[in-house]
């Protein structure tokens, strides 16, 4: 990754279509896996712990640019996909942590399911929770148990997805433009989870490729 300071890129969370190129999608495509493949197993086998927090902070620093060009057109249950939706999910928190923790906060009290023990936020859950919750995600990425890290993050999605929902029903009768955003975004979360509870499976199987 480039050393050279790069202005952060304020891009929605779930904007998985939106980065197009010239570039052979082939050569694209093996690019991406070689590339994730390369990066996590180089910190996997040797920790350290500067250099963990740098990726973590790396799109907070750079921008999420070269991230989304490296995996942004990964199919969904690969290794590059699922890195590159961890670290969408992580911009998306760290850039509304309000809402975000608002609509986890709201999942949790009506899901009916043990996602909120599996996603691991501190309760009650605000912003700052919200905050340090994404961090510790991707950070399992990295030392922990991979497998974990994804079905953390898919059971975050999963509870958010619920408290949108929810939030969405009782805005419907007042307020039908933000129940439809809500519904979307729900719907976004969903599929997002599926996909990184997918991950979880196949990188068990060892079949993530």
């Amino acid at each position: 990754m480039s050393e050279e300071f790069h202005k952060p890129v304020k891009v929605p969370g779930f904007v998985f279509e939106g980065m197009q190129g010239g570039v052979d999608p082939a050569v694209t495509s093996r690019v991406a896996h070689e590339t994730a493949h390369a990066l996590l197993a180089r910190v996997r086998a040797d920790p350290d712990g500067e250099t963990v927090e740098r990726l973590i902070a790396y799109t907070d620093q750079h921008g999420i640019d070269a991230i989304a060009e490296l995996w942004s057109r990964a199919l969904p249950r690969t290794l590059p996909g699922v890195l590159w939706r961890i670290y969408l999910l992580r911009l998306m928190i760290r850039q509304d942590p309000t809402s975000s923790s608002f609509y986890f906060q709201r999942g949790t009290e009506v899901i009916d399911s043990i996602d909120p023990v599996v996603a691991g936020a501190s309760m009650p859950t605000g912003p700052d929770e919200i905050t340090i919750l994404a961090d510790e995600i991707l950070r399992g990425v990295y030392t922990g148990d991979f497998a974990v890290a994804l079905e953390r993050a898919a059971a975050f999605c999963r509870v958010s997805s619920a408290g949108c929902t929810s939030v969405a029903d009782d805005s419907e009768p007042t307020e039908p433009e933000r129940s439809t955003v809500l519904t979307t975004r729900a719907s976004r979360l969903s599929h997002l989870a599926t996909d990184l509870a997918s991950g979880a499976k196949l990188w068990r199987s060892e079949s993530l490729d």
